[in-house]
């Protein structure tokens, strides 16, 4: 913990672990260290950083406003996987936030990153701990493969627990907008918010952009990906001849529907549960990739808000 915090006091960058995925941490008050993030994981300009901080003090310094909706967000989910979207403070630099008035604050719950902030005394900047748009790592191993040769400390705190992104509500509009899903569902956030607008249900995302994640393309694996709904090992093999895939290199990520395997290159079975499948997704999407698969199928998953942040994820990294 004191190697890292040194590191980011000197404006360098470190992989820490975080209970949704890894993430590549600078000090966020320093222009110059949020930008070898964006060099280091090929980021676009456009797409804004979230602030992690360790206390609800310290993520009212980070902004402007703060009403009393995200003190009661702030109470319920905190620490936790929700991001709260906000007018930006002075002190943010401009490149966190993409050039944009607002900021994306959260308190995440692992232990490590916690005390890194403490530590350190000055909030982080830390989007995933990957080149840009690829999956997502869930543990250290994953930002080895990808980051490991660019930067000088990646600390191994176990595997993601929740294993996707953040929830990030912007609470700059009225009603609050959900601008990301994830594993703190809306139906959890309308107790204490009532009205909640949800993504792609006729909403326009903001220009600037203010929350990350929402590129048509990304989590992507190296593999193509597809999602397919089948009715039994025949059905997936005939769609899959339609589709012209090679059998061979083919992987299969299913929950309810098995496939025995022997025709295709692997099949996963994942428990039919969201909190289970969010935990393991991206671990199994990475496992495909180092297996050299050509194609990746997925078992489509129920239309349900449980289920919303996954299908989400699954879509942009399909397309």
């Amino acid at each position: 913990m004191a190697r890292a915090a040194e590191l980011l006091r000197a404006g360098e960058l470190v992989a820490l672990p975080t209970e949704t995925v890894y993430g590549l941490a600078a000090n966020a008050l320093d222009a110059a260290a949020v930008a070898r993030i964006f060099e280091i994981k090929d980021r676009p300009a456009h797409n804004p950083v979230i602030v992690h901080v360790a206390s609800a003090a310290m993520a009212r310094r980070c902004v402007a406003e703060w009403p009393a909706l995200a003190d009661e967000l702030a109470r319920a989910f905190w620490p936790g996987p929700l991001t709260l979207v906000l007018p930006c403070s002075r002190e943010i630099p401009r490149i966190v936030t993409a050039g944009g008035a607002t900021v994306g604050v959260r308190w995440p719950s692992h232990p490590f990153i916690q005390a890194v902030v403490r530590a350190c005394d000055f909030p982080l900047a830390a989007p995933s701990a990957n080149l840009s748009n690829q999956v997502s790592p869930t543990n250290a191993r994953h930002v080895l493969k990808s980051l490991g040769h660019r930067i000088r400390l990646i600390v191994d705190g176990g595997r993601a627990q929740v294993g996707i992104e953040s929830t990030v509500v912007d609470l700059t509009t009225r009603p609050p907008r959900v601008l990301r899903p994830g594993m703190i569902h809306a139906e959890s956030l309308r107790a204490l918010t009532g009205e909640l607008e949800n993504p792609g249900r006729g909403t326009r995302q903001a220009e600037p952009s203010r929350s990350p994640g929402l590129s048509p393309k990304h989590y992507a694996p190296k593999a193509r990906l597809v999602i397919l709904d089948w009715r039994d090992e025949v059905d997936l093999l005939a769609q899959l001849a339609a589709l012209k895939a090679p059998l061979r290199k083919t992987h299969v990520i299913a929950h309810t529907q098995i496939p025995a395997g022997e025709h295709v290159g692997c099949v996963s079975v994942v428990p039919h549960d969201a909190t289970a499948f969010a935990r393991a997704i991206y671990a199994e999407l990475h496992r495909s990739d180092e297996a050299g698969a050509g194609w990746i199928v997925v078992e489509t998953l129920p239309d349900t808000e449980e289920w919303q942040a996954i299908n989400d994820r699954l879509r942009r990294a399909a397309a």
